[in-house]
This record gives C-alpha cells, structure tokens and sequence, in this order.
C-alpha cells in the first residue's frame, strides 16, 4: 500500500494558498495585450460544461484580465496529454486521469472539481426490480461497459461478473432495447434522459454509491505553466467558479450557446441535463469550500484504490490546489 497522501497534499495546498496571497488576480487588461489561453474540453458542448461556457458568456474572463478559448472536444479528446504537452495551457479530464498520468510522468495538476460526485453510473430497465447497485451482479444478465476503465475493475474486484456477461456498450439505446436483461454503463446526465424520452422506464445506480467516486470534469494544467503563471490560473479559476454559479442559477442562456454548438442536442435535454447534474456539482462541500473545490483525502483513497486494482504501481505525489474562493463580479441572475 502506498503511503499516506494527505500531508503532501496538504503540505502543497497550503503553498498554494500562500503563493495566492502574495500573488494578485491578473490585472484587467484589452485588445491585443490581454493574455489569450485554451481550455480544451474531452466532449461536446453540454451542460458537463456549462459553467466555462456560462464564464465565456458573461465575460467572466475578460473581467478577470483574460482571453480563454473554450474548444470542443470528442471521442478520444487525448486532453491529457495535450495539456502534459504544452498543445493547450488548460483542459478538462477525470481525477483517475490526472493520478494516472502523474503516475507515467505527465505532471497534471488539478484545478477545479465540476462534479463532486462522479456523474457516471449503471442504467437498468425497472421493471428487473433492482434496489442497489450490487443487485446487478447478483443476477444473470448483460451487462454493457467500457472493460478497460478502472471502475468496470472496481466493480469486477468487489462484486465478482460470475453471474453476468460484460460486452461493450453499443454507444447508444440499440443494445439496450434489445431486452430488459440488458443494463448499460451511463452518465445520469445522458443516457437516463434519453430512454426516459423514448418511453423507457429505467433505474439508475451510481458507481459512487459503490465506493468509486473519483471528481469528474477536472480542470487541470501542467505543472510548468502553473508554476510560471500562478496569477493568471488563479484568474482563470476564480473566473470558472463565477461561471459555475451562474450557470447553476440560471442554465438558461449559457444552454442555448451550447446549442448552437452541438445542435445534436435539443433544447428540452439540456435543460433537463443541467437539472440532473445539479446536485452532483452543488453538494454540502462546495458550499463550505467554493464551487470546485478538492478534499486531499479523496484524492488519497483514489489513488489507493488504483494500486490495489493495478492500474498504477504507486501513489505518484500531487500538487493540489486549493485558490481561495472569490466572490463573483456580480450577482448571478436568478
């Protein structure tokens, strides 16, 4: 077992901490000398990123001194190593992500938590009468999950797949039409929405509740740019938590910004999207600590849980971040 984290972590935080008070917010600044920037995300525009869209939006960043480009991702956005690399100065990728390529040698570091609570689940037909999440595995069935990623480990390494067959998702509703046996790997935020609308009655467990709960949409740079630009990613992430709670408040607008992006997605899912993710970003931490906010003891028992699955041989350090929360430029609209 690796040793304890949480002092290095904390150790590093309160560094942080302290490099923010001597360091103030980049100035306010126009035209071409204003700093210009990317975040990257790993997906389409949707409400997972509503509140950098929400930032761009209000002019959050500008308000805070900066140009930030928010760019689309896909499937397969390699976001990490593209800010490992210096390609973009920031993007978003998931905590098990950032322990993984510290782990490699990739120096990440994480900035902003989004989701509190990891939004990714398992979606069953309700009339299998499951109650918890480990029913699943304790009945014979399909079960359709990605079998490379880390929670599909933990859930093999807790709940045993003797009693079900594992395939690979099909990507969309198909496989799991086919027969009420089938359950399917999911974001609340997604695939429970659209079966609700095509009239299927289903039930959805996080894989939170099982014990696996790394934070989700993490923002992230590299250490290098992080050290040599502590004001203007302090600037970037006070002008992200102003975005979150705006967006939080009202979806609204940001929403139809992000339509206009990814038209794939009606007006009607974004919003209920946005109401589904909700309580995952807002939770009783984020209300003490600030929107995005990162506990070094869940970073610990996330890295834990990664040796003991394989996945990486070692706890790698981590610089974690913890900028003091600013208070929002203005009023988020209700």
């Amino acid at each position: 077992m690796p040793a304890k984290l949480a002092p290095l972590l904390a150790i590093a935080a309160a560094l942080f901490l302290a490099a923010c008070d001597r360091q103030p917010a980049a100035p306010p600044a126009t035209g071409p000398a204003m700093p210009a920037v990317t975040l990257q995300l790993n997906w389409k525009a949707d409400p997972e990123f509503g509140g950098f869209f929400a930032a761009q939006l209000n002019g959050d960043f500008e308000k805070r001194g900066i140009n930030v480009k928010v760019v689309e991702g896909g499937v397969g956005a390699p976001t990490i190593q593209m800010v490992g690399s210096g390609s973009v100065e920031f993007a978003i990728v998931s905590a098990d992500e950032v322990l993984i390529a510290r782990a490699r040698g990739n120096h990440v570091v994480p900035l902003f938590a989004v989701y509190q609570i990891c939004p990714q689940g398992l979606m069953a037909h309700a009339e299998r009468g499951f109650k918890e999440i480990g029913d699943i595995f304790g009945q014979s069935g399909t079960v359709a999950m990605e079998k490379g990623l880390p929670y599909v480990k933990f859930l093999q390494n807790k709940y045993k797949f003797d009693k079900v067959t594992v395939v690979e998702p099909s990507g969309d509703l198909s496989l799991f039409r086919s027969g009420a046996n089938v359950t399917q790997q999911c974001f609340v935020t997604s695939e429970p929405i659209a079966a609700k609308r095509a009239g299927i009655e289903t039930r959805t467990f996080l894989i939170a509740d099982a014990g696996y709960n790394p934070y989700t949409a993490v923002m992230v740079t590299s250490e290098a740019y992080f050290k040599a630009n502590p004001a203007l990613v302090k600037a970037v992430v006070g002008a992200v938590r102003d975005g979150w709670a705006a967006y939080l408040a009202n979806p609204g607008p940001a929403n139809t910004l992000m339509q206009n992006l990814n038209p794939s997605m009606d007006a009607e899912t974004f919003a209920a999207a946005a109401a589904a993710q909700k309580p995952l970003i807002e939770t009783e931490e984020t209300k003490a600590h600030g929107l995005g906010s990162m506990n070094p003891e869940r970073w610990d028992t996330l890295a834990k849980q990664l040796v003991e699955l394989g996945v990486i041989e070692k706890a790698p350090s981590l610089m974690i971040t913890r900028v003091v929360p600013a208070p929002q430029t203005q009023p988020a609209k209700p």
